[in-house]
């Protein structure tokens, strides 16, 4: 997740800037031609991007709320837009249908807006308009599913799918030496097996338990719903008398999966999930859930926030290289009970 940094970092960067004026300020004093003019390579830029700025325009494109992260997408994007009085925000309705969406873009084009934040329902479906937009001028950030080209858009935020896995299988590998398990057995309930984020979190999880000599030993795949949760979930529990350790990809799914162990009165494993639901935290609060990964629903408003700068022409103030990087990757942190309270204001509703 990406949280704010310490005001104390910009207000020592701010007097060390003064620091350089006032040092500038005492060449000027030399009666040389030289001293008296191109300050520029010395004077560092100073000031507060929060502060108002110029006008902009920002279409927001984002993906039917059938899912609690789909949600919390939208959600964050459109909070995040009414913190700025100069931003006029233009969302178009959330869908799944990619048509639809290029639709939306091509509107966007058409009304001349200066930046467009877009969470394409397929990343390469929504290329082409992407680019099209891209080469009228107008800011493009790409938000959590990749385009197919560098040329779509100026910048993409994501979050990290195999670092997702990562710290799944991290967290996994701490409970079985905090509870010096022997020969522990390790269950995954995956997503959709046919999408790449679903491939990358199970290469990440097995690269972690691979580096505490452990491998996944029973692996069922649901659908990122409820229902399908709760099936596969049940099945498992069928098949697998003893778990150790279950790593379920979805907290929404994961309503699901709480029902099925619920109903099957199994709760010897160590239930750790992934995306970072308000539901989740509060079962971690109350010990039904050892942890949770994050997968920031932040996206899109981070994306918002870029789109302002990036329209405005200023860079992040917490970076040296001025301007807006093009690729940003958000953070997986493993929520537990001793980080619960501070992340569960984070936690979207499933």
């Amino acid at each position: 997740m990406s949280l704010p940094r310490p005001t104390l970092t910009r207000s020592v960067r701010t007097a060390a800037a003064l620091g350089v004026v006032a040092l500038v300020a005492a060449g000027c004093t030399s009666n040389t031609p030289e001293a008296s003019n191109d300050t520029s390579s010395t004077a560092a830029p100073v000031g507060d991007n929060a502060k108002p700025g110029e006008k902009v325009t920002i279409g927001f494109s984002g993906p039917a709320a059938d899912h609690g992260w789909l949600a919390a997408i939208n959600n964050s994007a459109q909070a995040e837009a009414k913190k700025y009085t100069d931003v006029d925000f233009r969302v178009a309705e959330g869908t799944n249908d990619a048509s639809l969406q290029i639709s939306q873009i091509e509107t966007f084009i058409n009304d001349k807006v200066d930046a467009i934040v877009l969470l394409p329902t397929d990343g390469a479906a929504l290329t082409e308009v992407a680019t099209k937009a891209t080469q009228a001028g107008i800011i493009v950030v790409n938000v959590d599913r990749e385009f197919s080209s560098p040329f779509a858009a100026r910048t993409t935020v994501l979050g990290d799918n195999y670092g997702m896995g990562v710290s799944a299988g991290t967290r996994a590998c701490k409970v079985i030496a905090d509870k010096k398990i022997t020969n522990p057995v390790i269950a995954e309930i995956a997503g959709i097996d046919a999408l790449p984020l679903t491939q990358d979190r199970s290469k990440g999880f097995a690269a972690a338990l691979k580096a505490c000599n452990q491998t996944v030993d029973n692996r069922v795949a649901a659908e990122f719903t409820v229902a399908s949760g709760e099936s596969v979930a049940a099945n498992l529990l069928q098949a697998a008398p003893k778990i150790d350790v279950i790593w379920n990809h979805d907290d929404d799914q994961g309503v699901g999966v709480m029902a099925a162990f619920d109903n099957a009165n199994r709760k010897e494993f160590a239930f750790i999930g992934g995306a970072g639901s308000a539901n989740a935290m509060r079962w971690i609060k109350e010990g039904k859930m050892d942890a949770t990964v994050i997968y920031p629903p932040t996206q899109a408003a981070d994306g918002v926030r870029l789109a302002r700068l990036l329209a405005q022409d200023k860079g992040m103030a917490d970076l040296v290289q001025v301007a807006v990087p093009r690729r940003i990757v958000l953070d997986a942190p493993v929520v537990t009970k001793e980080n619960v309270d501070k992340y569960l204001p984070l936690g979207f509703e499933s």
